[in-house]
C-alpha cells in the first residue's frame, strides 16, 4: 500500500524545515540578507524582486510584505516584484528574448545601492543569471535564493541562501518560510530605527 502523497509531502517539507532551522551557517546568512535590506530601504533604496513560476509568484509575494506590511503597522518602503509588468515582459520576451525579461528591468528601474532579490530553485535559469549580471553592473546588492543543487549560484550574488533540498516544491517553501523571517527582522529593524 502506498504512502499518503500528502502525508509524504509534509513529511518532506519538515523534515528540511528542521535542517535549515538547525543550520546556523544558513541562519546567519539570513540574518545578513535582512540586515541589508533593512539598510537600504531605511537610505531611501528599494528592493527589486524576480523569479519564474512559482518563484514568480514568491516574488510578488514579498513585494508585499514590504510594500504593504508583514505583521505591523509602519511606513511603506520600495520593494518591485519584476514579475507582475505582463507589457513589460511581454514586449522584452519579444523584442530581446525571454533570457532578458529582468534584466531589461533592472537597467531601467535599479540603481546603485538597491537590492536585487533573484530566487531560482535551480540556480541555473538563464534570465535570473542575465538579471545578476545586470545588477552587479549597476551596482545593485545581489541576493540569491536557490536549492541545494545551485550553489554555484554564488559567483552572481553577495549574499546565497541555498536551501537544504533538491525538491523544487520544499525549496520553494523554505524560501518563503525564510522570507517571512526576513520580513519580520526587517520591519522591527525598520520600525524602532535601530541600526540594520
Amino acid at each position: 500500500m502506498s504512502k499518503d502523497p500528502i502525508a509524504a509531502h509534509l513529511a518532506l517539507s519538515r523534515e528540511a524545515l528542521e535542517r535549515a532551522s538547525g543550520d546556523a551557517s544558513l541562519l546567519a546568512v539570513a540574518r545578513k540578507i535582512a540586515e541589508v535590506i533593512a539598510a537600504s530601504l531605511r537610505a531611501g533604496h528599494k528592493l527589486l524582486i524576480a523569479g519564474n513560476g512559482g518563484s514568480a509568484a514568491d516574488a510578488q509575494h514579498i513585494a508585499a510584505e514590504i510594500v504593504g506590511r508583514y505583521k505591523k503597522d509602519r511606513p511603506a518602503y520600495a520593494a518591485i516584484a519584476l514579475t507582475t509588468d505582463t507589457s513589460a515582459l511581454t514586449a522584452i520576451g519579444n523584442d530581446y528574448g525571454f533570457e532578458h525579461v529582468f534584466s531589461r528591468q533592472v537597467e531601467a528601474l535599479g540603481r546603485r545601492g538597491d537590492v536585487l532579490l533573484a530566487m531560482t530553485t535551480s540556480g541555473r535559469s538563464p534570465n535570473i543569471l542575465s538579471c545578476l549580471k545586470a545588477a552587479r553592473s549597476q551596482g545593485l546588492v545581489t541576493v540569491g535564493f536557490t536549492g541545494a543543487k545551485g550553489s554555484a549560484l554564488g559567483a552572481s550574488c553577495d549574499h546565497l541562501l541555498v536551501a537544504p533540498s533538491d525538491d523544487t516544491a520544499v525549496i520553494q517553501q523554505i524560501h518563503m518560510a525564510f522570507a517571512h523571517g526576513i520580513c519580520e527582522v526587517i520591519e522591527q529593524t525598520l520600525s524602532h530605527g535601530s541600526q540594520a
